[in-house]
């Protein structure tokens, strides 16, 4: 019965012929089909086959708004525990984690810079910092934008991607629904344009707040705005909610937004809209 032995001969890993393709391809949640990851970071985190809406990470969102030379600033604040808040984990551990995963200190990055010919203040939400919420460092942040934007009279955009309130920071993170409001109020009242981007997903006391209270209101294709959940409202009233409710296309057809637009053409659009707003701006001066 000797077929049954085997040769104890090592396997020797020729690293020259050695292909390696983990994490070279990446799966489309919503046609399921395979798709080779240059690809899509070459369109823009769309799915080439679908044209799914992949998730922008913030900084290459300012990269892909902004022209070179921009600067990031306000980065220095970081969130505390207030209220020494534990679930599933004390709220120190979540924070921790999640610097460690983003390499940011909380869920939005300010920068200044240029968008084609004009200057603008730039704040841009991240949602893989604890699905983006909205706590104090959030809320201070976008003050601190709000404050540029009247000292210097540039545009302020600020791009959305949050599910709400950070509730681990309890009232601190309601108040800042509040703050940021009463500082777009101060933004009008001066004259400055404000546009507010809203991506995939826009929600809870973000919607509440600042998200719709642009002079321009606009979206990517398929993002999911509102400010209770699909499933939440369905348990709530107890129907069956019609197809694409809370989806941005659903929201253009009803008003609450004044565009829908693809990303690859989002800073073109965003450079048409500061021209004639700047230019409304500086006729009214």
């Amino acid at each position: 019965m000797s077929w049954f032995k085997r040769e104890n001969h090592a396997i020797i890993n020729d690293a020259e012929k050695t292909v390696r393709t983990e994490g070279l391809w990446i799966k489309c949640g919503n046609c399921g089909q395979a798709i080779f990851k240059a690809d899509l970071e070459a369109n823009l985190q769309v799915c080439p086959k679908c044209g799914f809406y992949f998730r922008f990470d913030a900084r290459h969102r300012i990269e892909n708004l902004l022209e070179p030379g921009y600067q990031l600033v306000d980065l220095e604040l970081r969130s505390t525990d207030p209220l020494q808040f534990t679930d599933l984990k004390p709220y120190k551990k979540r924070l921790a984690e999640a610097q460690k995963k983003t390499g940011l200190n909380d869920a939005i990055i300010n920068a200044i810079g240029h968008m084609g010919p004009h200057a603008v203040v730039l704040s841009v939400m991240e949602y893989s910092f604890i699905g983006g919420s909205m706590g104090a460092v959030v809320g201070e942040t976008i003050a601190r934008a709000i404050d540029r934007s009247l000292e210097t009279r540039h545009p302020l955009i600020i791009v959305s991607a949050s599910g709400g309130a950070r509730m681990m920071e309890g009232i601190a993170s309601l108040m800042q629904l509040a703050k940021i409001s009463a500082g777009l109020a101060r933004l009008d009242d001066a004259g400055i344009p404000y546009i507010s981007l809203m991506t995939d997903p826009t929600t809870g006391g973000v919607t509440a707040s600042f998200a719709m209270l642009g002079d321009l209101n606009i979206a990517e294709p398929g993002a999911l705005i509102g400010f209770a959940g699909p499933r939440v409202i369905e348990q709530t009233i107890r129907q069956k909610l019609p197809e694409g409710f809370q989806r941005s296309e659903f929201l253009l057809e009803h008003g609450f937004l004044d565009a829908v637009v693809e990303r690859k053409d989002l800073k073109s659009y965003l450079v048409r809209a500061l021209g004639w707003m700047t230019n409304a701006q500086e006729g009214a001066a």
